[in-house]
């Protein structure tokens, strides 16, 4: 008799777990996209801040560089902070400091007062990345890496909507008061998170369900996944700031190579949401294999082809260069030691965006030195050299095919 009831309690146990998860995925998920919409919404702003306050190419440069290498330096003090706080309270916290420095964005009156609120932004947004993928991580332990491609896959989603908005609301009003809205927008994020993200467990017991004895802590195995990522970002990254002089060779328009992009980005948010499902099924190495060499088989294509099948492939490129990263975000808690995910995804996001910063700078210079074409072949170069890092990281990953 006793039977019954107890698999009642098993089964609304069960339940309100999967309540849980799934709040944690769709309020991570709301995060991903405030917080890399806000980190691309400053592309929208450059021109009006140029006529502003008179800025010439190189102050420009300095304000976005300001944003992003805030974000990226200051992310394993993210993760350590974490551990004091928690994981819920901190990623609140950020959110709040990221709204809190493009209100005083809109307040500043020169450069070294936008500089200084876009630090306070681009602090503010270090907590994200690491956090959030580990709040996804940790809530739904070996089967987390769907959630993170779905997870992977938002960012996208603010990427496009939130510098479209400030591009409409600054049509409607002044620049300043446009990023007071969008202030307050994170405001109401950062209270959501607050008061709706569950608790993560900041202890190794929820942690310990994602790794094994193959891939738990191995330092090995962690090295050899951030230089992947180090050099998918790098690839992806250099290619993007070649593609429209490549492009305008073949004879494209200005508005030929917007279309181009766009038509990249569109595909790599499909790619980021297909392949982490697909790493869950054929796993990461065969994903990384089969993106990795698709990256580079595309890449030459396009420099091959005459513009219009060159612009048909844009598509499927995008796919390629932005599949990889969902696969390797879900390996990341695998080979990070219990109770450090969270400076594991700090250490991984740290290197990746501190690459794609780098990397247009050092193919920008190898393109100057032996032509646009030349540095083409080496982005589909560097893909390529992934191939052998993947195979020397499969016996270090657990159960994988």
């Amino acid at each position: 008799m006793r039977f019954p009831a107890f698999a009642a309690r098993q089964s609304g146990t069960s339940a309100a777990a999967g309540a849980s998860r799934s709040r944690v995925l769709w309020l991570a998920c709301v995060a991903h996209a405030l917080h890399d919409g806000y980190t691309d919404l400053i592309y929208v702003l450059l021109p009006v801040w140029q006529a502003d306050f008179g800025l010439d190419y190189a102050a420009l440069a300095l304000l976005r560089g300001v944003y992003v290498g805030t974000m990226a330096s200051l992310q394993m003090l993210a993760g350590r902070l974490a551990r004091t706080l928690g994981n819920r309270m901190t990623l609140a916290l950020g959110t709040l400091l990221a709204a809190a420095g493009y209100a005083l964005a809109g307040m500043s009156g020169g450069l070294v007062g936008l500089g200084a609120a876009l630090a306070i932004a681009g602090a503010g947004s270090s907590t994200q990345h690491p956090l959030a993928s580990s709040a996804v991580s940790k809530s739904f332990g070996r089967d987390a890496r769907g959630p993170l491609s779905v997870y992977n896959f938002s960012g996208d989603i603010g990427k496009a909507a939130l510098p479209a908005a400030i591009a409409l609301l600054v049509t409607l009003m002044p620049w300043r008061h446009a990023l007071w809205v969008v202030s307050l927008a994170g405001c109401g994020v950062a209270a959501a998170l607050a008061l709706l993200m569950p608790s993560i467990p900041r202890g190794e017991a929820v942690e310990a369900r994602t790794h094994d004895a193959a891939g738990q802590g191995s330092g090995k195995g962690f090295a050899l996944l951030l230089t992947t990522g180090v050099l998918d970002s790098a690839v992806r990254m250099g290619l993007l700031t070649l593609l429209p002089f490549l492009l305008k060779e073949k004879g494209a328009s200005l508005t030929m190579v917007g279309t181009a992009l766009s038509l990249v980005f569109i595909g790599g948010a499909a790619g980021k949401f297909a392949c982490g499902w697909l790493g869950a099924r054929i796993g990461v190495i065969g994903t990384t294999l089969a993106t990795e060499t698709g990256t580079a088989v595309c890449i030459l294509a396009v420099l091959l082809c005459p513009l219009t099948p060159a612009m048909a492939l844009l598509p499927l490129l995008g796919v390629m260069l932005n599949g990889t990263s969902s696969a390797l975000y879900g390996t990341v808690p695998e080979l990070a030691r219990a109770g450090h995910t969270e400076r594991a995804f700090a250490t991984f996001y740290t290197g990746t965006i501190g690459s794609g910063a780098l990397a247009p700078v050092v193919y920008g210079f190898l393109g100057d030195r032996i032509g646009v074409h030349g540095a083409v072949v080496a982005t589909a170069l560097t893909a390529l050299t992934i191939v052998p890092l993947a195979l020397a990281l499969r016996p270090l990953l657990p159960q994988q095919r």
